[in-house]
């Protein structure tokens, strides 16, 4: 009988022809001596994606989607084919590496706790993705990261709380979030939190879906770390480039969702217009300082 993988690496690709191959040439075959087990999940089959895949790495499961499923939904299809001691949803956008991997295993072996890990990410340019280590943010969080308090202050742990840029890069501590780019856990986390096999909830199609997941591994009473000591490399956004406009709005939509989801388990109508009223007050204003700086990257995370 074939050894089972340490590590399975589930990978949902769209429009990711040209990110696919740095990414899985990246990836370790094995890892302690064991098996590295890596599925890909295609969501814009005939694009190109599967003929970067299958010649040069056969190794790797390619699994087509028969239309685009969306983030959550192909990676709990990439899961269920999974078969390692431990699992990581990774972006196609990123270039991993063997130390990085090794690092945040020996950090899950070492804590029976920790239920997700993520290292630091960094950019192409080499700045901190600041997405990869958040806290669960308060509207005052919210209101300092929009209003240019976070960025003009980063050292000040009032005004820094939704980035927690406030704590030392290279450092390693226990966090609200992490990034959905990074997700690294132990299959008995997954087990727990999700016995039906839906990681992510489903009904979060783009965004949102790896706080919501966060959400729900610290409510389970598991420990969420974000380890500054290894990175990896990932190049932010380039699949969702194109669509610019409808994913800027996407984004502040789908948080908006996380919070009535988990801050409003009654269903109080004037607890849903708070959430409503600030998420949209957000994102028009996020999206306005935006377009006056010429820049594209609008995004809560």
């Amino acid at each position: 009988m074939p050894e089972l993988p340490l590590l399975s690496i589930v990978i949902v690709a769209y429009q990711s022809r040209d990110e696919i191959g740095p990414c899985l040439a990246s990836l370790p075959r094995t890892l302690e001596d064991r098996p590295v087990e890596v599925i890909v999940v295609d969501n814009s089959p005939g694009d190109g994606t599967e003929a970067r895949v299958a010649p040069n790495f056969p190794g790797a499961a390619y699994v087509p989607a028969p239309t685009n499923l969306g983030f959550g939904r192909a990676n709990n299809r990439g899961y269920a084919r999974a078969r390692g001691e431990f699992i990581l949803f990774l972006n196609p956008d990123t270039v991993a590496n063997e130390a990085a991997l090794r690092q945040c295993l020996a950090r899950l072996r070492g804590d029976a706790r920790i239920g997700l890990i993520s290292p630091r990410l960094e950019l192409a340019d080499g700045s901190m993705d600041l997405a990869c280590r958040r806290s669960i943010p308060t509207l005052w969080d919210g209101f300092c990261r929009a209003s240019g308090f976070a960025a003009a202050f980063p050292g000040v742990a009032l005004f820094a709380g939704y980035n927690l840029t406030h704590l030392a890069v290279a450092g390693t501590y226990e966090v609200g979030a992490i990034n959905g780019a990074f997700m690294l856990a132990p299959r008995r986390m997954l087990v727990e939190v999700a016995p039906d096999g839906a990681v992510f909830d489903e009904g979060f199609f783009m965004y949102g879906d790896d706080l919501d997941l966060c959400i729900r591994v610290a409510r389970a009473g598991w420990k969420i770390v974000y380890d500054g000591s290894v990175r990896i490399t990932h190049l932010k956004g380039m699949s969702v480039g194109r669509a610019y406009d409808a994913m800027s709005r996407a984004i502040f939509d789908a948080n908006r969702d996380v919070y009535l989801k988990h801050f409003n388990p009654r269903g109080s109508t004037l607890v849903r217009w708070k959430y409503v009223l600030a998420f949209g007050a957000w994102k028009r204003f996020a999206r306005l300082r935006a377009w006056l700086r010429g820049s594209k990257r609008v995004r809560p995370a």
